[in-house]
């Protein structure tokens, strides 16, 4: 269940007071998909120093936006944070930047942040020095408070880690235990702890929280749960932490504070604290399904947030039964999903959080075994979407899902076919060579047009082969290196090399993505 602009003529230029020639800032135009209200700044090519030359002759930090027009968390955080008013105040504070991973250079500059999911939002000192990463999935209220936080610290994210750490915990005031509470660990890409520590890390900040900032710990002992349980590590505590957990879900004022991790991680935390068929586990799963019961009706959270309540009830009905179960859903429950399903439809006006709440809703009833009625919703929103591509691809999951292999593979070609954008025509691309591969390894001709179709649309510059790009085309080499087992499709990659070849003999040799681009159909170790 985790997770993805038209802009305005600039409200706030900030002007150096050098005499020195102004740096060369584009301002974002008015492109269809952004809520025009903010003045959002964007870089250059690649080249995002005159940003920061803005932000230190004013003194002011950077707000990075990386995002996508199709992603349904992006649009999300477009229809509920970005055109408040109170945000569009705060943004007079800071120089906001608007980076789409199709725009040129777009995933050069996300190599060079180590971003990856879209949407990620990083705040940044004047001088480029890394603040803290904001969770796009709070509620904006929530947002807003630790947008402010990150405002006025005096010590980055990064900073407050060490000090809580290094025995100095009772020094680190309450506003950085709260911004190390409200990090984005989920998109931290080993900036600050390697993935490997991550739960440890985070259990020791818990463990190290006050005792007067109950907000923080309980919200860094939530997420530490959610990382032992995501690396398969035991809990030595589990009887102490549940609870602690039982707490929070008894509580309405402590759950709505949490109410993000408890319907996106249900899952994994409860069988993380108790045993199948245990009184545990079903004191538990009663518990979580009372809260998400409130949290579906909860007026204070959005439309997408009270459907993903919807759906952790789903997950948890099904918790413990077979992937492969065809046993319906209590009927009761499938009222429920039909009826917020429906409710979402109908009262969702704005034309970018439709396209975060429809996709929900169409997965929720996914979820739930409505695969006709998922198909109906997707359907009739294709002609009003923001970006139908993205639509398309769901449709392309539940033909799958239903067994009918022709269906998702022509879902999946039409998504590609619609899709725009350099990086999400290659990111679509690839992922239907791969699905062809999955679903129809023998239609040779149809793997070799659409992976040749990729690879023609390559530009033959250094920013192509970059992050998402970059895993985008690895990805599909693998596969089709896979696919290719003994040799069986030799002949066809040695014409797919020739032809990515050409492309990469244009990169400059001493560049480093030269070296990535030959070795896109070479095996690497440990793949």
């Amino acid at each position: 269940m985790k997770h993805f602009l038209s802009l305005l003529p600039l409200m706030l230029l900030v002007q150096a007071c050098s005499k020195s020639p102004e740096p060369a800032v584009t301002v974002v135009p008015a492109i269809a998909s952004v809520p025009a209200t903010i003045g959002w700044l964007k870089p250059d090519g690649a080249d995002i120093a005159p940003i920061f030359a803005i932000a230190r002759a004013a003194n002011k930090p950077v707000f990075l936006y990386w995002g996508a027009v199709w992603c349904p968390p992006c649009n999300q955080i477009k229809a509920t944070v970005f055109n408040r008013q109170d945000f569009i105040e705060r943004s007079k504070l800071f120089v906001p930047v608007y980076l789409d991973g199709d725009t040129p250079g777009a995933q050069k500059l996300g190599a060079q942040f180590k971003v990856r999911g879209y949407p990620t939002m990083i705040l940044f000192k004047p001088d480029g020095t890394e603040l803290t990463r904001l969770p796009g999935e709070i509620d904006a209220a929530k947002y807003l408070e630790v947008l402010g936080l990150g405002l006025t610290a005096s010590h980055s994210v990064k900073e407050s880690l060490a000090n809580a750490l290094g025995n100095t915990g009772a020094a680190v005031p309450a506003e950085a235990w709260r911004l190390l509470a409200y990090y984005s660990w989920d998109q931290d890409q080993a900036q600050l702890v390697a993935q490997k520590d991550l739960a440890n890390t985070l259990h020791a900040l818990a463990r190290a929280c006050p005792a007067d900032q109950p907000e923080a710990a309980n919200r860094l002992m939530l997420k530490a749960i959610v990382a032992s349980a995501t690396n398969k590590a035991p809990l030595a505590d589990a009887p102490a932490l549940r609870v602690r957990v039982t707490q929070i879900l008894d509580s309405p004022a402590l759950a709505r504070q949490n109410f993000d991790v408890l319907v996106n991680y249900a899952a994994e935390i409860i069988p993380a604290l108790s045993n199948p068929q245990s009184p545990e586990r079903s004191a538990l799963l009663t518990q979580w399904t009372t809260r998400l019961e409130q949290f579906a009706v909860d007026a204070s959270l959005s439309q997408a947030d009270r459907l993903t309540a919807v759906a952790a009830k789903v997950v948890l009905a099904k918790l413990g039964t077979s992937p492969d179960s065809k046993q319906p859903l209590d009927a009761t429950l499938l009222a429920q999903v039909r009826f917020a399903a429906t409710t979402a439809d109908q009262t969702t006006n704005n034309t970018y959080e439709r396209q975060a709440v429809i996709p929900n809703a169409a997965d929720l009833l996914s979820e739930a075994g409505l695969l006709d009625e998922s198909d109906a919703l997707l359907k009739a929103e294709l002609p009003k979407a923001v970006s139908p591509y993205y639509h398309m691809l769901v449709l392309a999951s539940n033909a799958k899902a239903r067994g009918d292999k022709t269906a998702s593979l022509d879902w999946a070609e039409k998504a590609w076919a619609e899709s725009k954008g350099p990086a999400t025509r290659l990111q679509w691309g690839s992922g239907y060579v791969s699905r062809l591969i999955e679903l129809a390894p023998h239609d040779t001709a149809r793997i070799e047009k659409a992976a040749s179709g990729v690879l023609a649309e390559l530009e033959a510059v250094p920013e192509t082969f970059y992050e998402r790009n970059r895993r985008g085309l690895e990805k599909m080499g693998l596969r089709l290196i896979a696919w290719n087992d003994k040799g069986r499709h030799a002949a066809i990659i040695t014409k797919l090399t020739a032809q990515l070849d050409t492309a990469c003999a244009k990169l400059p040799p001493q560049d480093e993505t030269r070296a990535a681009c030959y070795g896109v159909f070479k095996p690497r170790a440990g793949a």
